[in-house]
């Protein structure tokens, strides 16, 4: 159960820890979503950022991607795994986590997609289910 007080900052918001991955940012994505802290969420992402979730077209900039994660992430708790990363030949790093999202009512496994800038700023994630076509089917609304 949330406590009705907000985090004083992100260290507050609990440890996450993926093996294969030191990067703070991908972390704090972590943290701050499981925590239904959206628009600390959202400030990870660069101004231009774009947010890739299952069955959508992709979401641009961090006001956006705040306001959808309020309507659509309030019952979703990510569990990252382990993960790889990389540093681009542009300086960016693209990393790759795996783990399982649950909700109340189901849980899925999970491949976040992730590029970081040089100023470790999301550019972009795209969140990709990876389950067998008919538990996707059971998944849709």
């Amino acid at each position: 159960m949330l406590s009705s007080q907000s985090p004083k900052s992100i260290d507050d918001l609990g440890d996450i820890t993926i093996e294969g991955i030191s990067e703070p940012t991908v972390s704090q994505y972590f943290q701050t979503l499981n925590a239904r802290e959206f628009d600390a969420t959202a400030t990870l992402f660069a101004e231009d950022g774009t947010m890739h979730p299952p069955f959508e077209s992709g979401i641009t900039g961090q006001d956006a991607i705040a306001t959808y994660l309020k309507q659509e992430a309030q019952d979703i708790k990510a569990y990252p795994r382990q993960g790889i990363a990389e540093t681009l030949e542009n300086g960016q790093i693209q990393l790759q986590v795996t783990g399982k999202a649950q909700t109340s009512w189901c849980g899925v496994n999970v491949l976040w997609h992730f590029i970081l800038n040089q100023q470790k700023q999301i550019i972009y994630i795209k969140i990709k289910l990876l389950a067998s076509p008919q538990e996707l089917l059971n998944l849709r609304r």
